[in-house]
């Protein structure tokens, strides 16, 4: 694979928008498949759509390689193993049973919604956001079980919770989903608004982000299920600048339909040290290894998470060791090629 094809666009390097009518067209295909799957026997839904998930990754190479190094990297295998492969298949069956629930969430009453995440500790999240130093309640989460219904449990409760989402390729779809979500108690704001997405952790309220939307050089370097990436820099930064607690969170679907929500120690993090902010990431990154290690088929991020190279491995450490030496982020770049080294400092926060 060459670094060109395995690096992603943070939105504000992406091309413009495409033409309006392939905007319509993919509002109106949500819409129209939100309410099919609305009317379907939910089983019958969830057959369909994970047979044909897994066909998308059978038919895709790009996606198919970078989901069998993803899961190579988890069961500790080559990612040519037949048992990576059956595991890859697994997790896109998964997928469609996600996309299911996720398509038939308008379909329910916003009081309903909020119920479906069970076995949520509504009373021990308040304790923990009641007691960070100064800002608000940072929830960290992977792309494991179902965090809009867990988000909308949260809000159920009566806690105020906003959630980053990426709202620069179909601005319409991001509105509505917006609309949606609102319905259930939780505010959507567009990765690009830094100003309230600040003003959120200053009014000492929740805020969710994902933190494994892909491998960028421009993240902090940690180590994850043993070998060297990075994990997005916004939420450490977000904590030490406005005094706020970072509590990474693990959704797990159970055999029952429910999902089942714990978290490690809450993370606190000083402002004006790189070495409290490495550990701040690499402590989110192993709690995303213990979530993702209890049920790697439940886990959707289908994108490239680790580097491609053992140079930029070896880049990784040498920054990680500088900040935990408390000199700030070198960046990337040494012996890396220049399209490599290069870093989008706004795709921090995704």
């Amino acid at each position: 694979m060459t670094s060109r094809e395995h690096r992603l666009e943070a939105p504000h390097r992406r091309g413009k928008t495409g033409p309006r009518i392939v905007e319509r067209a993919a509002v109106t295909g949500y819409k129209a498949t939100t309410w099919l799957l609305g009317v379907l026997p939910a089983g019958v839904a969830r057959e369909v759509i994970g047979r044909l998930s897994q066909v998308s990754y059978l038919a895709w190479p790009a996606k198919r390689r970078w989901s069998n190094q993803n899961f190579g990297h988890v069961l500790g295998l080559p990612p040519d193993d037949a048992r990576v492969r059956r595991l890859a298949l697994r997790a896109y069956r998964e997928y469609g049973r996600y996309l299911v629930e996720l398509m038939r969430l308008p379909s329910l009453p916003p009081d309903k919604v909020g119920l479906l995440a069970t076995d949520l500790d509504a009373e021990g999240i308040r304790r923990i956001w009641r007691g960070a130093p100064g800002g608000g309640l940072i929830l960290a989460a992977g792309h494991v079980g179902n965090n809009e219904a867990v988000a909308a449990g949260i809000a159920h409760h009566g806690l105020p919770i906003s959630v980053v989402a990426d709202d620069s390729s179909f601005p319409e779809l991001y509105d509505l989903l917006r609309r949606q979500r609102e319905s259930w108690g939780v505010r959507m704001i567009a990765w690009r608004n830094l100003r309230e997405i600040f003003g959120v952790l200053k009014r000492r309220e929740m805020l969710a982000l994902l933190i494994d939307w892909g491998y960028r050089s421009d993240g902090i370097p940690v180590r994850l299920f043993g070998a060297w990436t990075t994990l997005p820099a916004g939420p450490a930064t977000l904590a030490a600048k406005t005094g706020s607690r970072i509590l990474p969170i693990s959704i797990r679907r159970t055999p029952a339909g429910g999902f089942d929500v714990s978290w490690p120690a809450p993370i606190d993090v000083p402002p004006g040290d790189p070495a409290a902010l490495q550990r701040a990431t690499q402590a989110m990154a192993d709690a995303l290894a213990a979530t993702i290690g209890t049920a790697p088929e439940q886990w959707y991020s289908f994108k490239p998470i680790w580097p491609a190279g053992e140079a930029e491995a070896a880049d990784l450490e040498r920054r990680a060791q500088a900040m935990l030496a408390g000199r700030p982020d070198p960046g990337p770049g040494r012996g890396l090629p220049r399209d490599e080294a290069d870093g989008a400092a706004a795709g921090a926060l995704a």
